[in-house]
């Protein structure tokens, strides 16, 4: 390990205030000379330090509404200089600039100005630029200077100023690592925000390959430069045997991820996965009152009810054996009434925009356990992402919006036009499908789910385990018959649907595309069974 450099002059330049008196009483107690700026030279010298303002280091006075404070030579060459190399030593002292230990800087809050809603000139007044600046060339120069931008680490720097060692080399980098991980973190915030509210005007011509495929730059831009910040270790990830972590968008302080939890365990990461699934699931079917209930990801009920409790009731009887440990996500408010209908189930989250006080408390002291979640509704992501080796994977979301997920829109190629009901059914079956991952088969009845054929590698075995969800997980009862059914994509030969028909279903509604269509329309005009066309499908890998 390298030696330490002490601590004897420190630059510090900082928004946030919050913690400065631990730093302060410090440089107090060692005699170390401080420059700072403005408000920070200010608060510094009420908490007892003989403060130098920088105005003083550089003959200038800090103008243009405070725009320009530190961007002079004398502070940055003080910054920059290797104390290491005897050419910058020797150059400082020909200009008659002395060199820092030490720089403090946290920078404006850009994220907390757009999320507070303020408007376009606000906005830019807190994109930092001195801050940011002396951030970089400090990280830079940490051959010889230490850089903090982490409050967190106020305590760290006093004791070693406090005991006159400093900073060893590999610390210095350290630190100058986490000050480029900030300033690359505040600049990804911007450009988010820039990418959204400055988009790339008409009048500027498009490049040959936008010719050849028009890009909207606000969704894909050419460089993706969002960011997360941590926001606490999870016990684990999908395994026991895998570190996980939470992080969250610093432009949104919405979404399932600033969920407010009022009662249980901390959510674990496969909490988190199939808690926003089943959160997406509900709300699909809004404005009508719906409850989820999700087990590794993928649905084992799903129902619209006149009451909350009715739709927990009707989803919950698709298939309880799966329910058991599973997820529940409802649209509306838990009544007491359906938070009676839970108590008896193992569950390990429940979701909703709020509950009844009656119960919250009930579902407090008689599951102690369950993890207890009240997000609001959710607003449409732009973006999706997935992760993939060496690349990122950017998509719009799959939404209930494409022109085929109108009835209206719907294609009648078999049968007679349904009835009120079963168009229900049906475009209840149509909305749901989309919350099932692929190979994807979905039979309802009464607006909730009955049987659900999820995540096969091919379209028959989906089929199949549907219908014998349907007919097996309820006492033996023919659930089947008489129901509807949908499939996220078009049947690629007749088989798939005929275990539909042949089991009872009186309609389908499916995307239809296949090279195939004709002989699959005809096996359904051969049962006399209905079937809509889409010309949309719901994949979910």
């Amino acid at each position: 390990m390298t030696a330490s450099r002490p601590i004897k002059r420190a630059l510090v330049s900082v928004f946030h205030k919050e913690g400065i008196e631990t730093l302060a009483k410090a440089f107090v107690e060692a005699g170390t000379e401080v420059v700072s700026t403005g408000s920070t030279a200010k608060r510094l010298a009420e908490l007892g330090v003989t403060v130098t303002e920088v105005s003083e280091v550089t003959g200038f006075p800090e103008c243009l509404d405070g725009r320009v404070k530190t961007l002079d030579p004398h502070i940055h060459a003080g910054i920059l200089a290797d104390m290491t190399n005897p050419d910058h030593a020797a150059q400082l002292e020909q200009f008659g600039i002395k060199p820092f230990d030490l720089v403090v800087v946290n920078l404006y809050p850009f994220a907390d100005t757009v999320r507070s809603g303020a408007n376009e000139a606000d906005t830019i007044e807190k994109i930092d630029i001195g801050g940011p600046t002396m951030v970089r060339a400090a990280a830079k120069n940490s051959a010889t200077v230490a850089i903090i931008t982490d409050p967190a680490d106020y305590a760290l720097v006093a004791g070693r100023i406090s005991n006159g060692e400093g900073f060893t080399l590999e610390e210095r980098r350290w630190l100058a690592g986490k000050a480029f991980a900030h300033t690359a973190s505040y600049d990804a915030t911007i450009n988010e925000w820039t990418a959204k509210h400055w988009p790339k005007p008409s009048t500027v011509e498009p490049t040959e390959e936008e010719n050849e495929t028009p890009v909207n730059e606000t969704v894909f831009p050419a460089t993706f430069t969002r960011t997360w910040d941590r926001s606490h270790m999870l016990r684990y990830g999908e395994n026991s045997h895998q570190q996980g972590a939470l992080y969250l968008d610093p432009l949104n302080q919405t979404g399932f991820a600033h969920a407010e939890q009022l009662g249980g365990k901390p959510m674990s990461y496969n909490n988190y996965v199939d808690a926003d699934a089943a959160w997406r699931a509900a709300w699909d079917m809004a404005p009508a009152i719906a409850v989820a209930v999700v087990k590794h990801n993928n649905p084992c009920g799903l129902a619209i009810g006149a009451t909350a409790a009715e739709a927990h009731k009707k989803a919950h009887a698709c298939d309880p054996m799966s329910a058991y440990g599973g997820v529940i996500a409802c649209n509306t408010t838990v009544t007491l009434e359906m938070a009676e209908s839970v108590r008896p189930i193992f569950t390990e989250v429940i979701v909703a925009p709020n509950y009844e006080p009656e119960a919250l408390e009930l579902l407090r002291t008689k599951k102690k356990n369950l993890r207890i979640l009240k997000v609001a509704e959710p607003a449409n992501p732009k973006t999706q992402f997935r992760q993939i080796e060496g690349g990122l994977l950017v998509q719009q979301p799959d939404l209930i919006n494409a022109p085929g997920d109108n009835p209206d829109a719907w294609k009648l190629v078999s049968g007679e036009p349904a009835d009120e009901a079963t168009l229900k059914d049906l475009v209840f079956a149509w909305r749901a499908i989309r919350c099932v991952k692929s190979n994807a088969i979905l039979i309802a009845h009464n607006e909730a789910t009955v049987g659900i054929g999820m995540g096969q590698v091919n379209r028959v075995d989906s089929c199949h385990l549907a219908v014998d969800r349907a007919n097996t997980l309820a006492d033996g009862k023919d659930r089947v018959t008489g129901s509807v059914a949908a499939s996220d994509a078009f049947f690629p030969f007749a088989d798939g649907a005929e275990v539909l028909m042949n089991a009872g279903v009186k309609a389908i509604v499916q995307p239809g595309g296949s090279i195939r269509d004709e002989e699959v329309i005809e096996a359904a005009k051969n049962a006399g069974v209905t079937m809509y066309l889409t010309g949309t499908r719901h994949f979910l890998h």
